[in-house]
């Protein structure tokens, strides 16, 4: 495992500071903006983190949860989107209530 560069550093605490503001400015935001955010950061972050662990890959970040989520809610033990492993319960987790039913 490597050492992280003061540079890489840097861009990770950008990518997320800015990530964070964008955050807190558009929680009324679509999905499809938050995916976007979301593949935004990931395409910064998750190059830099798989230098540093030799590829933290799709089964989370080294030292992460064996088996994934606790819960089995996200497979792989990622975030949902975050390019990891599917499978059918992936799907199925899809079925629970929606933004719109919840009062």
């Amino acid at each position: 495992a490597g050492k992280l560069s003061e540079e890489d550093k840097k861009k990770v605490t950008d990518a997320i500071s800015s990530t964070t503001s964008w955050l807190d400015s558009n929680q009324n935001a679509e999905k499809e903006e938050f995916e976007a955010k979301q593949k935004e950061l990931e395409n910064i972050v998750l190059p830099i983190l798989q230098s540093l662990g030799g590829g933290a890959g799709a089964g989370g970040m080294p030292g992460g949860m064996p088996g994934g989520f606790p819960g089995g809610e996200f497979p792989g033990g990622g975030m949902p989107g975050a390019g990891g492993p599917t499978s059918g319960a992936a799907d199925a987790a899809d079925d629970g209530p929606k933004i719109e039913e919840i009062d």
